[in-house]
Parts: structure tokens; C-alpha cells; sequence
């Protein structure tokens, strides 16, 4: 059994612990919460199983599609063991409808579908905020290379075709996503981030209730039964 020996880096979701292998690492999900660059905090009964659950069925999922991401298996019900990566400093945000900041920042009502894929990139910088910025700001300023950043939004289209259709089957609209990007040992681009409620919009397809981190944002209630139905849904697939 691969256990954690020790932590190098804590996140406002998760840690990562060094383990036997050299080109692996354990991510432990934790049940924390928080909202606008972390000025929210709570914590959430279960989230972190949760989220290791459900990250777990969708990582399976797009490998099944050739999706490369870092995620190599769950150990237990909040430890995952994934290849070690070096995370591109890019935040990647798809939106199927428009929502939360972009319906704010634009004047748009929330929920009007996006006419297709709307791709939109973040530079990671917790003391900048983690601003917008488009694919030559990313060039510009090194975070990646052009060759990098074409990979990165093919990944990234593919990721959501897979998602669109896995969350139909079951009842539930992707609304939109935030993912990461990270290169491994052996210089491959893999998703290097929780697919989750924690990280995407879902709404029910047919009340439109939100079942993400969006009742914990807005002072919705009943995170963790959201949570839980994401869970309930994914597992019925075969």
C-alpha cells in the first residue's frame, strides 16, 4: 500500500505528499471550502471524499476517451496516487452557458448558452488575483509556449465534448469548468486538476437547481446533499 511520507504543498482543497515513488505523489482531498480567492472559508461535512469519488469516475472516464491526465489510482476514499507534474501557471475556464463572473463582468443573464465553447485563461497568480488574459499574455509572459498553449485548449475542448456528454446521460447540464494543466517527468501535457463540483457548474437538466460549489458561494444550502446527487448520478453509469 503506498502511503504518504511528506507534505510539500497545501491548497485550499487539497495536499500533496511525497510518496515511495519518485515520479508519483499522493493528493489527499480535504473537506475545506472556499469562495472568492479565499476570502470565504468553511468546511464541508465529506467534500473531500466526495470530490475524490467523483474525480475518480471522470478521470476513468477520459482516460477511456485517450484523455492523458496525471491521475493513476485511488488509494482510499481521499487519497489519490498521481504522476508528478509541473503545473503550467494557466487557470482554464470553458463555458458552455454563461454564469458567474463572465455574466457579471459582461451584463449577461445567467444561463444564456454560449453560442459555442467559450475558451478563456487565467494567469495564476494568487497576489495578481489570477487575472484574464488571453493566449499572447500567456506567450508573453512565459507561461507557456505557443506549441503548449495549442495543446492546452485541444485538450480542453476534448476534456468538455467528453464531459458534455458524460453529465447528459445523466441528467445534468455542465454549465462550465476550471481545469489545470501540468507537464509530467517525460515532458507530456496531462490535465493536472479535480474534474468536481468543487471546480465545474452543474445544474439539473430539468429544474435547473445548481449542484456544485455555487450552494456554498451563494448561501444556497444543502452543499453536501449537491455533492452527494453528483455522486448518486455518476454511479449509476456503467
Amino acid at each position: 500500500m503506498m502511503e504518504k511520507l511528506q507534505m510539500i504543498y497545501e491548497g485550499k482543497a487539497k495536499q500533496l505528499y511525497t510518496c515511495e515513488r519518485e515520479d508519483a505523489l499522493i493528493i489527499h482531498y480535504k473537506d475545506d471550502a472556499t469562495a472568492f480567492n479565499g476570502v470565504k472559508k468553511a468546511q464541508i461535512e465529506h467534500k473531500g471524499e466526495l470530490n475524490n469519488a467523483i474525480s475518480t469516475i471522470i478521470f476513468n472516464a477520459l482516460h477511456k476517451h485517450d484523455i492523458p491526465t496525471h491521475y493513476i489510482e485511488t488509494l482510499n476514499n481521499r487519497d489519490q496516487l498521481c504522476h508528478k507534474v509541473k503545473i503550467i501557471p494557466l487557470e482554464v475556464i470553458i463555458r458552455n452557458l454563461i454564469a458567474g463572473s463572465m455574466a457579471k463582468r459582461l451584463d449577461i443573464k445567467e444561463g444564456t448558452p454560449a453560442p459555442r465553447p467559450i475558451y478563456e485563461l487565467c494567469y495564476k497568480n494568487d497576489d495578481l488575483g489570477d487575472p484574464l488574459i488571453n493566449e499572447d499574455h500567456a506567450f508573453a509572459l512565459g507561461a507557456a509556449s505557443e506549441e503548449d498553449l495549442a495543446t492546452i485548449k485541444k485538450l480542453t475542448l476534448e476534456i468538455n465534448r467528453v464531459l458534455i456528454d458524460l453529465f447528459d446521460k445523466i441528467g445534468i447540464i455542465l454549465v462550465d469548468f476550471k481545469i489545470e494543466f501540468g507537464r509530467t517527468l517525460d515532458g507530456r501535457i496531462v490535465l493536472a486538476d479535480e474534474i468536481s463540483p468543487d471546480t465545474c457548474r452543474f445544474w439539473d437538466k430539468e429544474t435547473r437547481k445548481k449542484l456544485d460549489k455555487d450552494r456554498f458561494r451563494r448561501d444556497l444550502g444543502n452543499v453536501e446533499d449537491a455533492y452527494q446527487e453528483i455522486l448518486k448520478r455518476l454511479s449509476t453509469l456503467k
